[in-house]
């Protein structure tokens, strides 16, 4: 395996790693505060194979080390993530296999944590196939733009699976306990409007234009305040599994150190003085 390493000018890092035979088959670069992370298998969909999931794991805590105010994640090729490596996964001998799938799906998921932990808004960018633990990359993003040719497939049950990549976890938060029922047991073929009417994804735009629409979210975002970001994407999160005493608690408390820090400071104060607030990241408060 090589790994290089890239340096921000202004902060944080990027990381590839991968055999020098194959390249990478993640990449991450952090340019003006927006950690790009691309998988590289585009020839293949990007399939989740250990050494995919262990390469998102990397990304992740290159992510966590660079403290970006940004996460934005995309799949090279003609597909976002066709899902498992069904291939990789047929060659384990049958007495290893169980193991093997218990190695893949412990490195995605400590991946996902670590996303899902960060203060960074993660936006995923998905087109093409996006099927099994694709789909759980894109629900697990707080924000998902798809390409109007994105098509949706669950297909863990076509083939004996149960899902992995948090897709219990968080698409019965997005579509209903029931609607994500059917979809895990029916595996029906979800289009890019079909999957935002169901508030599986944000939006759907052009093909020739996700790219060029992912990173101008990434960039308004990058200009915003990281801290109340992470704060409202972790209540979000709590609340849909807390009670309304504790909820609104936790609001309270997130409310008033919010107040106090130094973007909330520098909010209230540009908004007094009608000019556009100039953020600090949290790290630099």
């Amino acid at each position: 395996m090589t790994e290089e390493l890239f340096v921000d000018r202004q902060r944080g890092a990027g990381f590839m790693r991968g055999s020098s035979s194959e390249g990478a088959p993640v990449t991450v670069e952090v340019r003006d505060s927006i950690a790009h992370v691309v998988m590289r298998r585009g020839e293949r969909g990007n399939p989740i194979d250990l050494v995919m999931a262990c390469a998102l794991l990397d990304a992740a805590r290159v992510c966590r080390r660079a403290n970006p105010r940004v996460v934005l994640l995309r799949g090279e090729g003609h597909s976002f993530c066709v899902g498992g490596d069904l291939r990789d996964f047929s060659s384990v001998d049958v007495e290893n296999r169980r193991d093997h799938l218990i190695s893949v799906t412990d490195a995605l998921h400590d991946a996902l944590r670590i996303f899902a932990s960060m203060e960074a808004p993660l936006i995923t960018a998905v087109h093409g196939s996006v099927a099994g633990a694709g789909v759980g990359l894109a629900a697990a993003a707080d924000l998902t733009i798809a390409s109007a040719d994105a098509v949706f497939r669950l297909a863990y049950t076509r083939i004996g699976y149960s899902p992995d990549a948090g897709v219990t976890w968080w698409l019965p938060r997005l579509v209903g306990p029931k609607r994500a029922t059917e979809l895990l047991l029916t595996n029906p073929r979800i289009t890019a409007d079909e999957a935002a009417a169901m508030g599986l994804i944000t939006r759907v735009t052009d093909g020739e234009t996700l790219i060029d629409e992912a990173e101008q979210l990434a960039d308004q975002l990058s200009h915003g305040a990281t801290g109340a970001f992470g704060a409202t994407k972790h209540l979000v999160a709590q609340g849909l599994c807390s009670g309304l005493d504790a909820q609104l608690d936790r609001e309270s408390r997130s409310l008033a150190a919010a107040a106090a820090s130094p973007e909330g400071i520098e909010g209230v104060a540009a908004f007094l003085a009608k000019r556009s607030p100039r953020f600090p990241h949290p790290t630099e408060g």
